[in-house]
């Protein structure tokens, strides 16, 4: 073969073995791109939601946490009804008579569901724990990882006292106070 012709691409039968194997090959190749970008979009949309409640968290020179029921108002007033002026904006640019537009749909649908989560019980960084809180703040608000670190809690509009630990926080700091509020009670 000469230096300068270029390689020629093989060609195989259409219903050989070689081009089956290659084209489940391609097939799993197409899954796992797929797969990997439903992967990047659940975690932007977990993300978007703890970067919300991580703003949402008062400065230190205030308060340590916030209280129950001022978590409530902020899920209430302020997490449910972010995408408003978004949806207004959209039903007014629509014309009378049309349908209404992918983003519109969209943007109902997110905020159907995000009040049925909320209806049902609400998993989010427990801002009402000062310990959680603290470690929340040193979050550089990218790395997914750290979030795993937090203790979470499940919060409803159907009983605003009730709150569950979801998940407990591996965090040291999260079990060294979770003992001594065992000592505590005990």
């Amino acid at each position: 073969m000469a230096a300068g012709k270029p390689k020629k691409e093989k060609i195989f039968h259409p219903q050989s073995r070689k081009a089956a194997q290659v084209e489940r090959a391609q097939l799993r190749k197409s899954k796992i791109v797929e797969a990997q970008a439903k992967k990047v979009k659940r975690a932007f949309s977990a993300i978007d939601k703890y970067l919300f409640f991580f703003h949402a968290i008062p400065p230190e020179s205030e308060k340590e946490a916030l209280t129950l029921e001022e978590l409530h108002e902020l899920v209430r007033d302020v997490w449910l009804c972010r995408h408003d002026v978004a949806l207004e904006e959209e039903r007014k640019a629509r014309r009378i008579g049309r349908p209404k537009s992918t983003k519109e749909m969209n943007l109902e649908f997110m905020k159907e569901r995000e009040a049925e989560e909320y209806r049902t019980g609400l998993e989010l960084p427990d801002i009402t724990h000062p310990t959680n809180v603290a470690l929340f703040r040193k979050w550089d608000q990218s790395a997914l990882e750290y979030i795993d670190l937090l203790r979470f809690i499940r919060i409803n509009s159907q009983d605003p006292t009730a709150v569950v630990v979801s998940r407990s926080g591996k965090h040291e700091s999260l079990k060294l106070a979770a003992a001594n509020e065992m000592a505590i009670d005990s």
